[in-house]
């Protein structure tokens, strides 16, 4: 919301939402009519080896970019929790973001990420969707008491900015689960393209809805000065705040060992035939943890990641390959009515990837990770300075 402009944001998130559910259900259409099982295999089967080299590369950076950004939250927000306890000071281990990271990868993250099936994460996914609906209802509580003392921003309601591409980058990042698309449809007791179109279209009006709530009392909540992760936003004295980040670190905790399995699938199709041994399983699992760990602990600005991972995996991953897969297979010609859908959202995928990645290059978000906004300094004033003046005078830093 904070590149694209409220009112253009709101659009483009339904349109991604749309664009997603499509391609989607695209993606297991287009392996059923080339009788594959992987996302892998789909692409290999309709362009060859080097479509299934290309497709490989994409389907492990996805969510092994994914687990870094969750590992950068973790970093931010178990900290600030922490540092609510009694004499827990800021240069304490605890107050630590490495420690906080390494803490969560060792006991928590690694030895769920180690399960074989992803069946068995069922219940973790129904819980983390639970604690979701929790935080966001402490996001919307929290909009009146923010919107009625933090200084709105220059701008902050027009119709839309010119950093509208870099924000379709990000919305592509929230929505796009098609790198296990095929894993979850293999799960299902009963997998037919009818049931999985049902699944998907509840799936993404949930999502959708959630986002959308996110999104807007968030921006409504802070206006240009937004974070790429909004807890940041947050004093840290706050304690309904606190309490919103304790569940929203146990949900994005949750949340990672989905993507490993998903980056440790394509390692394994890759050099190990599709088949790892438990102590290929096991040393798989431990490298690209660890690899994303290290990544993280020295990485702390979340906005790029997500931004960099939307553009760059995210969108051919949703716009473009699905389409031109289904296209291919498609026994109509590529400009029959039928497939004027496919063809728009191809065409619109080539064109948001460059001109995203350069924008985002050029034009890189801020990231104010780990720093008290200003208007945390005081509820209201501070030493009787009223907090409109505070904003004046960080007006030229904060741009």
């Amino acid at each position: 919301m904070k590149l694209a402009g409220l009112p253009l944001g709101i659009l483009l998130l339904l349109g991604v939402a749309y664009v997603t559910d499509y391609s989607m259900i695209l993606l297991i259409k287009a392996g059923d009519m080339s009788g594959t099982s992987t996302y892998q295999a789909l692409v290999s089967r309709t362009f060859g080896f080097p479509g299934y080299l290309l497709i490989s590369v994409l389907q492990f950076l996805y969510p092994f970019a994914a687990m870094i950004s969750y590992n950068i939250i973790t970093g931010d927000i178990l900290p600030k929790i922490f540092q609510r306890i009694p004499g827990v000071t800021p240069g304490s281990i605890l107050a630590d973001r490495h420690f906080a990271i390494l803490s969560t990868t060792i006991c928590i993250t690694l030895p769920i990420a180690l399960y074989r099936n992803m069946r068995r994460l069922g219940k973790v996914s129904l819980m983390s969707l639970l604690l979701t609906v929790i935080v966001l209802v402490i996001v919307i509580t929290r909009t009146s008491s923010f919107t009625t003392s933090i200084p709105h921003t220059e701008g902050a309601w027009v119709f839309a900015k010119w950093n509208a591409i870099q924000a379709i980058g990000v919305m592509s990042f929230v929505f796009m689960c098609h790198h296990a698309c095929f894993l979850i449809y293999g799960s299902l007791e009963k997998g037919t393209v009818r049931n999985w179109s049902c699944i998907t279209h509840v799936s993404m009006i949930i999502s959708l809805i959630i986002s959308l709530q996110y999104s807007i009392f968030g921006y409504v909540s802070f206006t240009g000065f937004t974070q790429g992760d909004l807890f940041e936003n947050y004093c840290k004295n706050d304690n309904l705040a606190t309490v919103g980040r304790f569940f929203y670190a146990m949900t994005i905790i949750l949340t990672y060992p989905m993507e490993c399995f998903v980056a440790r699938e394509v390692i394994s199709n890759v050099f190990f035939s599709g088949t790892l041994s438990t102590g290929h399983h096991f040393a798989v699992t431990l490298a690209v943890v660890s690899a994303t760990t290290i990544i993280s602990l020295f990485s702390d600005c979340l906005g790029m990641v997500l931004e960099l991972n939307g553009i760059l995996s995210a969108t051919p991953l949703v716009f473009i390959i699905p389409t031109a897969c289904y296209l291919k297979l498609s026994g109509d010609h590529w400009y029959h009515i039928n497939n004027a859908m496919p063809c728009f959202i191809f065409l619109l995928g080539i064109i948001i990837m460059p001109v995203g990645f350069f924008m985002a290059i050029l034009y890189p978000q801020e990231c104010s990770h780990g720093k008290e906004m200003f208007y945390c300094l005081s509820n209201s004033t501070l030493m009787g300075v009223p907090l409109a003046h505070l904003y004046q005078s960080n007006t030229s830093e904060i741009k």
